[in-house]
């Protein structure tokens, strides 16, 4: 497990994960490959693993919370 970049959260983030994401209604969730955005969050693109990580305030701008764990 990656330790999190998210200390909101306190959890730990899968090695596998290459993206993390935050939907509308507060929930972050990480991604194998990079998801695609949808009217109200992102959603995987049909190839790679997910997980559910926690859920924190909604953001004000969710479309802006989509990061690449990769420099």
């Amino acid at each position: 497990m990656k330790k999190t970049l998210l200390s909101e959260l306190q959890t730990a983030i899968p090695d596998w994960a290459q993206w993390l994401a935050q939907d509308e209604d507060g929930t972050w969730w990480a991604y194998e490959a990079e998801p695609n955005q949808q009217h109200n969050g992102w959603y995987e693109n049909e190839v790679g693993r997910i997980q559910r990580l926690g859920k924190t305030a909604p953001p004000a701008d969710w479309q802006t919370t989509l990061r690449s764990l990769n420099p």
